[in-house]
């Protein structure tokens, strides 16, 4: 009976075609750690509230615990281990925007799609999209500093 709960998937995950077999039921979550070794989404509260498991599908931040896996087939999906050096992890370091780390990568994401989408996100802007994460260890000051660099350096390479 458990194989036909199961199919095969192929997922577009940091512009590689990965194909699974997982449970219809399975989260992106799990999924992607279980079955594709991609341990950077953490699984936290799992039920949406902390942010910790935070992927990028079609680049728009997603809570992968509250997705299933199937509903991404046919989507772009990129995990912190896609986003290869980007500026944003550079700014996190230079900032000490972390201390556990546990939380670092969901909220590194969710800041990737900011600057993506927002380029000349204002203070209240960063501030309400930094909400959608929590850490326990840190203040926000240091992570909204690494949100604001990054901004101000693509604004300025946008000038030039």
């Amino acid at each position: 009976m458990e194989e036909l709960t199961k199919r095969e998937l192929v997922l577009h995950i940091n512009g590689e075609q990965r194909t699974v077999v997982v449970r219809q039921a399975e989260t992106l979550l799990f999924v992607l750690r279980d079955h594709l070794g991609l341990t950077g989404a953490k699984p936290g509260c799992l039920n949406g509230d902390c942010g910790a498991c935070t992927v990028l599908v079609n680049g728009t931040p997603i809570k992968s615990c509250m997705m299933l896996a199937i509903e991404t087939v046919g989507k772009p999906i990129t995990t912190i281990e896609g986003l290869d050096d980007a500026p944003i992890q550079h700014a996190f370091v230079r900032h000490f925007a972390f201390q556990c780390g546990y939380c670092t990568p969901g909220f590194i994401m969710n800041a990737q799609a900011l600057i993506d989408r927002h380029p000349d996100a204002d203070d209240a802007m960063i501030q309400e999209w930094l909400e959608s994460n929590i850490c326990r260890c840190t203040s926000y000051q240091e992570i909204e500093a690494a949100v604001k660099e990054v901004l101000k350096a693509s604004k300025t390479s946008v000038t030039r």
